[in-house]
């Protein structure tokens, strides 16, 4: 079958090229799935030399797929034939190929409205959007365990959250998913996503080539945020300290804040957390209802067939893109 390969752990270079077909272990909870469509994440070819996986694999990018079980274990509630998308386990190959492998607690039956590229759009930034806000961001460090829809709506009502990046995968279901929680989000993307950001549910979307967030900050004391969550690292995330109240919290997805806190920061009592997502079946399965029910969507920056790998981690590594980019592997020969 037809692979995307990372060449090296050192090396961010890929090759289109044939590998065996996965044999899944049906006694370790692993499905066969014909893949549809899947989807890259920013910055995985470096993970495999930051993040070395604790067995060595094949390194095929793409953690987030959608696509057809073909073969399960008996007691599994996937069975062939069945409709499904995740984001698979960074310690498996991904998902860039004909055929992968997914265990029983990354899957979700994908939602019946969506085609196979909207859906596989969705499960990594869905579900980092989800855990940010239902488990990290208000709890001490993720201790006190996830919260159910009723009580993140309680926590969360009133509160003022700073979303960085809100135009990018993961940002667009910070917003919406903070929205209906019922907090005020403030939003920072380029000019051009303003719009689209404000149509997500922002409150106050802020172009970051523009404002500068520590005069921002400044201006009035009430446009301090009880919560920072940033999707872009580096400056725009030492940026955003300057917005956060005193009894706080930054949270990154990009890198422990700790990292660029500005010098001269004197806000008191504000923790900062950086998480790494980790794939829960019951988080999509929750995420699929929203979808079904209209409350929250999805978004497709682009799509692609294999073949054109190339220009598809150029265009992510630009660090533009609106929403996913995507590969539909109908798209190739």
């Amino acid at each position: 079958m037809h692979s995307i390969i990372q060449q090296t752990a050192a090396s961010s270079t890929l090759a289109l090229t044939t590998t065996p077909l996965p044999t899944p272990n049906h006694i370790q909870g692993e499905h066969l799935i014909q893949i549809k469509a899947c989807s890259p994440c920013a910055g995985e070819l470096l993970w495999p030399k930051n993040f070395p996986p604790p067995t060595e694999r094949t390194l095929i990018p793409c953690p987030d797929l959608a696509g057809i079980v073909i073969a399960a274990p008996q007691d599994s509630p996937f069975q062939p034939g069945d409709e499904v998308y995740s984001r698979t386990n960074y310690i498996r190959p991904g998902n860039a190929r004909k055929y992968s492998i997914a265990v029983t607690d990354e899957l979700a039956h994908k939602p019946k409205s969506l085609s196979w590229v909207q859906a596989a759009a969705i499960p990594v930034s869905a579900q980092t959007a989800w855990q940010v806000l239902f488990v990290h961001a208000l709890g001490t460090h993720g201790n006190e365990g996830e919260m159910d829809l009723e009580a993140a709506k309680v926590a969360w009502a009133g509160k003022r959250v700073l979303v960085n990046a809100a135009s990018g995968g993961v940002g667009i279901w910070l917003v919406q998913l903070a929205t209906l929680l019922g907090a005020e989000v403030v939003a920072t993307c380029g000019s051009r996503n303003v719009e689209l950001v404000k149509s997500l549910g922002a409150k106050e979307v802020l172009d970051y080539r523009v404002v500068d967030l520590k005069e921002w900050a400044a201006q009035s004391p009430s446009n301090k945020v009880d919560v920072v969550v940033d999707c872009a690292g580096g400056k725009a995330l030492g940026d955003a300290w300057w917005t956060v109240k005193d009894g706080g919290v930054v949270l990154s997805i990009c890198q422990p804040p700790l990292q660029v806190r500005p010098d001269g920061f004197a806000g008191e009592g504000v923790k900062d957390l950086f998480f790494i997502m980790q794939p829960v079946r019951r988080q999509l399965e929750e995420i699929s209802k929203l979808v079904e029910k209209g409350l929250c969507r999805g978004m497709v920056d682009s799509v692609w067939p294999l073949e054109q790998y190339e220009e598809v981690f150029k265009r992510l590594d630009g660090g533009h893109a609106r929403g996913k980019i995507v590969f539909d592997l109908s798209l190739n020969h």
